[in-house]
């Protein structure tokens, strides 16, 4: 069976302040012909389809255009929620819409019950596990403790007690929306950490055939069988450097997996540029990044005058200005944000208590501090469910 794994959508979501409805329906329109060129006979979507949980009205009218023109293939599409998604409201209609052969996953109820598919050598059973929150499926499935590792284990207990009583011979695939260790993170995703920790190992999906990973936005094998295809477009300048692809997945008839990975569509390069204002003008090395949309950082140790209009003479589709001067480590004018570069909130928490209090949290103290940002994270996702 040939599957085409793609995740990520982000419909809605803009770069800087570049509108990106344009390039994403680029996208789907490459995803239908992708699908007709390579005979696809499954499309997997695992997550993250919309960027926010209330989408735009522009964001929900590509989706509807999307579904009807996979429907239209005649190829069955299987999609499970992710982090940003609502997953009542991308759920919605499921039951109608199974019968065009769109299957939506965003119940963490049915995570054993898969969607089955055949071809010449039998049947393959896809199983969706949308984004599980942990706050909020840990009694769904009777875990004593909240946390990514151990529900998404209870989920892949029911996925794998449902295949051992299927035939002899039956294939199985995995959708999941999470941070499995090994993944490289972007500054696109969101936060998903719990009690500090994020990644879950490859581990907890052994069993099946083919896991496809969503959430991070780079393409990566974590291993043969368990990918991230990564967003199809890039949402941060993090992500400069990734060639944005899908998976073309074979599935061989004893469980043997082959992939290879197709490009999609870039609407407009990426380059991150440092240096001086003045040199970033005049240093002829840097025309081939003067059609690519542009963050600059300048290392000026004055701030220049007029830096985004002087800019723009020269890379007229600068998106984001950075100031970072080269200066002294013990420099006392060397910015708060670079000292805050690469913390996490709960870190800059803990740095906090240490500065007022001239001793870091203690133990009991750690765990105040975790249980109050994992509330404060888990209420925001409650929200975003109830609106």
């Amino acid at each position: 069976m040939r599957i085409l794994h793609t995740s990520d959508w982000h419909l809605g979501r803009a770069f800087h302040r570049v509108n990106m409805l344009s390039a994403q329906s680029e996208f789907i329109g490459h995803l239908v012909a992708t699908v007709r060129e390579h005979a696809v006979d499954a499309v997997v979507v695992a997550g993250d389809v919309y960027d926010r949980a209330v989408p735009p009205l522009a964001a929900v009218e590509l989706f509807d255009d999307a579904l009807h023109r996979l429907a239209d293939l005649g190829v069955p599409t299987v999609m499970i929620s992710g982090n940003h998604d609502s997953a009542r409201r991308l759920g919605v209609g499921a039951g109608l819409i199974d019968r065009a052969g769109i299957h939506l996953r965003t119940e963490p109820s049915a995570c054993g019950t898969p969607v089955v598919l055949a071809d010449a050598y039998g049947d393959v059973a896809f199983y969706g596990l949308p984004y599980l929150e942990p706050a909020l499926v840990k009694d769904e499935f009777a875990v004593e403790r909240a946390g990514h590792e151990t529900v998404l284990a209870a989920a892949m207990d029911r996925v794998r007690a449902d295949l051992a009583a299927r035939p002899a011979g039956t294939r199985s695939v995995v959708l999941a929306h999470a941070f499995v260790t090994g993944g490289e993170p972007s500054d696109s995703e969101r936060d998903i950490t719990i009690g500090g920790v994020a990644a879950v190992p490859a581990g907890v999906f052994d069993g099946v055939d083919y896991v496809a990973l969503g959430h991070l936005h780079g393409c990566q094998t974590i291993t043969g069988r368990v990918r991230y295809s990564g967003s199809p477009l890039a949402y941060s300048f993090s992500e400069a450097e990734h060639r944005k692809s899908m998976w073309l997945v074979d599935l061989a008839g004893d469980g043997t997996v082959t992939a290879e990975r197709l490009d999609c569509p870039v609407p407009r390069p990426l380059a991150r540029l440092r240096g001086t204002l003045d040199d970033l003008l005049a240093d002829p090395a840097l025309a081939p990044h003067e059609d690519a949309w542009v963050e600059a950082t300048l290392t000026d140790p004055v701030r220049p005058a007029d830096p985004m209009a002087r800019l723009t003479d020269r890379f007229p589709h600068t998106l984001s200005l950075v100031f970072d001067p080269d200066r002294a480590p013990d420099d006392p004018d060397v910015s708060y944000a670079r000292r805050l570069a690469g913390r996490t909130d709960r870190q800059i928490a803990e740095d906090f208590v240490a500065h007022v209090r001239g001793a870091g949290p203690d133990e009991h103290e750690l765990a105040v501090l975790g249980e109050a940002f994992d509330a404060v994270r888990a209420d925001g996702t409650v929200r975003e469910v109830a609106r």
